[in-house]
């Protein structure tokens, strides 16, 4: 039978074990801890796995640092054995301890893990008053990287250094200036508190910085996001940004990963500016010809929308196409019958399949009513199946 135990918070050892030890044919636990003996096996994650899945009828130990149950490898190994064969031990987690430490409730708290990863769900991170971040060496790099359109004022950060040795500390901290004060291969923890309130879902027209007031229209850039059939975390490439409301809207409403183009340098300062203002994360914003800068990005995109390139990015809409993921979808926003065409004639000598829809729409402003139309718009919508 196999035990999962944790061993709390603090060095890497048994110390905080309650458990009979001496029980068991053997101890399974990481390379880090400090415990030795004939019965004890120091393994990484892979090699204990297979250990314990050809072994685990016998009276197996293995050691978890922290809880079991939070971000624990032992739950994987356990989801793949009889039921009647895996015991769980709890123990203090990280999260525990920090929260005890501070006072604060459990509720107001999302988790995530940066500890050997690099994705971002953006359903739980700063979508809660607090986010607890595991870390590495490498967490600090990536943070600054997703938060480089927030200001200083939007968050506090604290950290969580080695909790439970003799040198812990817990104490807010500036995120830029980590690694000059700590070592960043020590176990540490971040908890992140938001401090500006949350913009609204749906943004209005006025919401957005814009030149000369070149922008996709709310009702229009609602029906496009919409037609896209985002999900949470998918990639979205917004090609022919503009003011970036429409890749901005999207993270808003649907938590998307937004890639931004735009080749006008006089919207770069714009966009950064609404990125600020809306409180977007985990995004990227690429200055030049969409065509150009297309092979330089390693990842494929869920989804592409292009409200804007020009005829160049019209040309590589095949491209585009086998860069999709499969079951994505690209949505074009054309606005004159010249480029329509460049397009159809495109996508049928690709023998790319397509849909059409026009939208005519008016509205009405002020307190007489004032007719307002709009430009009509021609949607073209590709599925990749």
């Amino acid at each position: 039978m196999l035990t999962i135990i944790g061993n709390g918070i603090g060095e890497y050892d048994f110390s905080n074990i309650q458990e009979n030890l001496t029980k068991f044919d053997k101890i399974i636990c990481d390379k880090n801890f400090i415990e030795g003996g004939q019965n004890i096996l120091k393994l990484g994650f892979k090699d204990a796995k297979e250990y314990i899945l050809k072994n685990y009828t016998k009276n197996i130990a293995y050691i978890i640092t922290g809880s079991p149950l939070f971000f624990s490898a032992g739950i994987l190994i356990a989801q793949k054995l009889p039921k009647d064969q895996v015991k769980i031990i709890n123990n203090t987690s990280c999260k525990d301890y920090i929260l005890s430490k501070l006072f604060i409730d459990e509720t107001k708290v999302n988790s995530i893990s940066l500890h050997g990863r690099t994705f971002i769900d953006k359903t739980k991170f700063l979508t809660n008053l607090y986010t607890l971040v595991l870390c590495d060496k490498y967490t600090i790099d990536r943070l600054k990287d997703t938060l480089k359109y927030l200001t200083k004022d939007d968050l506090t950060v604290t950290i969580g250094y080695k909790m439970g040795y003799k040198d812990e500390i817990i104490e807010q901290i500036d995120l830029y200036k980590l690694e000059q004060n700590f070592d960043l291969t020590a176990p540490y923890v971040l908890l992140i508190q938001k401090l500006y309130k949350e913009p609204s879902l749906i943004s209005e027209d006025d919401e957005f910085e814009k030149e000369r007031g070149m922008i996709t229209k709310k009702y229009k850039r609602e029906l496009s996001l919409q037609a896209l059939d985002l999900k949470p975390n998918e990639i979205l490439w917004d090609v022919g940004a503009g003011s970036g409301s429409c890749g901005i809207q999207a993270y808003k409403r649907y938590k998307t990963k937004t890639i931004f183009f735009e080749k006008q340098s006089q919207r770069i300062d714009i966009i950064k500016q609404n990125l600020t203002n809306h409180k977007v994360i985990d995004c990227t914003l690429f200055e030049g010809e969409a065509q150009d800068i297309f092979p330089t990005i390693k990842e494929n995109p869920n989804k592409i929308f292009l409200g804007g390139g020009g005829v160049k990015v019209i040309e590589k809409l095949p491209y585009l196409y086998e860069r999709l993921k499969q079951n994505g979808i690209i949505l074009i926003n054309a606005i004159t019958l010249t480029h329509l065409s460049l397009m159809i004639t495109t996508l049928n000598d690709a023998n790319i399949k397509y849909k059409i829809n026009s939208i005519s729409l008016t509205t009405y402003k002020g307190k007489l009513n004032l007719v307002e139309p709009q430009r009509e718009l021609y949607m073209i919508i590709i599925h990749k199946i």
